[in-house]
C-alpha cells in the first residue's frame, strides 16, 4: 500500500513495503528515482541493521555467525502505519522470528516523514526492547533523478559539498579499504558528475567531514539538497551504466572494511544501544 502527503508545494508518496519514499514531486517534475530495474530497482530504501554488506555476508556475534545480506532486511519487509497527519506519515517495524534469525535482537524501528513547504525531513527512532546492549547501524539510501538528463552528456549535473578539502575510501574485494585515502577533486568548487565518478562503485566519505550536499543541473542551478548529521555518508551510481540518477546517502555505519572478522559489535561505525535505550536521528531533504 502506498501513502501520499502533499501540501502547496511538494508531494510524496511512501510504500508500507520498506517505509520506502518513493516518489517526490513538484509541480510535473519528478525528483525520485523511479527504480527501473535496468539500473536499480528501488528508490530510497532504508538500511538497517547494517549499511553495506558485511564480510562474505557472515557476521559473527557472542561465538556465533550469523547470515545477513547487503543492507540488511528492513528494506525488504512490511511496516506498519502508526499515524497519518496532513504533513507527516509514520510507519514502525518490529523483530520478528524472520529478523531473530539474521539479527537475534528484539527491536522497534520507527521511520517518519513530515513535510514543511520545499522540504522532506525524514527520521529514524531505533528502540531496544530487549535485556541485552544492542549493536546496530542504519542509514539512508535516496536515488535522485539528474536533472534534464541526456546520456550523451560528459557532465550530468554538479554535487557541491558544504567542505572544499574531502577525503573518501572506496570499496575493494567487497569491503571497505581504509588503508587508502583518496582526495575528491573538486573543480571551481564542484564536483562534476561524469561516468568516470563511480567507476571504482561508491565513495565513502567518513569522520563527519560533510554534512550538506547539494545537486545542481548543467548549468548550476540549485536543484535540490540533502543534509544530515551523519558521520559518513555515501555517494553512489552504478558503475558503467551511465545512469540518470545519483544517490546522497546519510549513514550511521558502512560496510565491513576488507576481511573483516572480528565480532559485530566491534564494527567500525558500529551503533550501540543499552536495553530501552533509544536512538533518534533524522536527515532533510530540499527541493529548489
Amino acid at each position: 500500500m502506498v501513502y501520499t502527503l502533499s501540501n502547496s508545494e511538494l508531494c510524496i508518496k511512501v510504500d508500507l513495503h520498506g517505509a520506502e519514499l518513493c516518489s517526490i514531486r513538484r509541480g510535473d517534475i519528478e525528483y525520485l528515482w523511479q527504480a527501473d530495474p535496468q539500473y536499480w530497482k528501488r528508490h530510497s530504501p532504508i538500511l538497517f541493521p547494517v549499511v553495506g554488506s558485511v564480510h562474505q555476508n557472515c557476521y559473527r556475534l557472542n561465538g556465533r555467525e550469523y547470515q545477513i545480506s547487503q543492507h540488511g532486511f528492513a528494506r525488504d519487509m512490511d511496516f506498519d502505519l502508526l499515524y497519518a497527519k496532513d504533513d507527516e506519515l509514520r510507519f514502525i517495524l518490529k523483530d520478528n522470528e524472520e529478523t531473530q534469525k539474521k539479527y537475534p535482537f528484539p527491536f522497534e524501528l520507527e521511520t517518519g516523514y513530515r513535510l514543511d513547504g520545499k522540504t522532506i525531513e525524514i527520521s529514524w527512532k531505533v528502540c531496544n526492547t530487549g535485556q541485552e546492549i544492542m549493536p546496530f547501524q542504519i542509514g539512508a539510501h535516496p536515488a535522485f533523478n539528474l536533472p534534464y538528463f541526456m546520456p550523451e552528456d560528459a557532465i550530468k549535473g554538479y554535487l557541491d559539498f558544504d567542505n572544499q578539502d574531502i577525503s573518501y575510501i572506496l570499496i575493494d574485494n567487497g569491503g571497505a579499504d581504509t588503508e587508502r585515502k583518496h582526495h575528491l577533486t573538486l573543480t571551481d568548487g564542484f564536483l562534476p558528475l561524469t561516468e568516470q565518478v563511480f567507476e571504482k562503485d561508491a565513495l565513502i566519505i567518513e569522520n563527519s567531514q560533510i554534512h550538506d550536499v547539494c545537486l545542481y543541473d548543467k548549468k548550476h542551478n540549485p536543484w535540490l539538497s540533502v543534509r544530515f548529521e551523519a558521520p559518513v555518508v555515501g555517494l553512489w551510481s552504478p558503475p558503467k551504466k551511465n545512469a540518470p540518477f545519483v544517490c546522497i546517502e546519510p549513514w550511521y555505519g558502512r560496510c565491513d572494511r576488507s576481511g573483516y572478522t572480528g565480532e559485530f559489535a566491534d564494527k567500525d561505525w558500529i551503533q550501540k544501544l543499552a536495553p530501552e535505550e533509544v536512538f533518534v536521528k533524522n536527515y532533510i531533504i530540499e527541493i529548489y
